[in-house]
C-alpha cells in the first residue's frame, strides 16, 4: 500500500464515506483498505484523522442474529455487577471506579 491520498475536511470525493457514514448507511467496509485520509484541522495540536472508504466496495451490515443478540445481552448483563458487592447495580460499572458508586463512596458499607 503507497502512500494515501489526503483531503482537507468537507472536501472529499463523492464515493468515498468514513466508517460512521458507512454503518448510518446500512454497510460496512468488507475487509477494503483504507483509500483516502480526511483532515480536519485543530487549532492547538495536529490535525484530526478519519480513513475513507469506497462505497462501491462497501458490503451490507450483517444481520443481528438470535445467538448474537444472546450474546450481547450476556456480555452487558456482565458489565453491569460490580466486582466489589457481587450485586447488579442497574448501570454499567464505570471503568475509571471500577465498581459501583456506591462501594466506591462508601467502601465501610461493602465490608458488612
Amino acid at each position: 500500500m503507497g502512500t494515501l491520498p489526503v483531503y482537507q475536511w468537507r472536501l472529499a470525493p463523492e464515493g468515498l464515506a468514513t466508517r460512521r457514514q458507512l454503518r448510518a448507511a446500512g454497510l460496512r467496509p468488507g475487509g477494503q483498505d483504507v483509500a483516502a485520509q480526511l483532515e480536519r484541522p485543530r487549532r492547538r495540536r495536529g490535525p484530526l484523522v478519519a480513513y475513507l472508504y469506497r462505497v462501491d466496495l462497501a458490503k451490507p451490515v450483517r444481520p443481528m442474529t438470535p445467538a448474537r443478540w444472546s450474546a450481547l445481552a450476556r456480555a452487558n448483563a456482565v458489565r453491569r455487577i460490580c466486582p466489589a458487592c457481587r450485586a447488579d447495580a442497574g448501570y454499567v460499572i464505570p471503568t475509571s471506579l471500577g465498581m459501583c458508586v456506591a462501594c466506591h463512596d462508601f467502601p465501610e458499607q461493602r465490608a458488612a
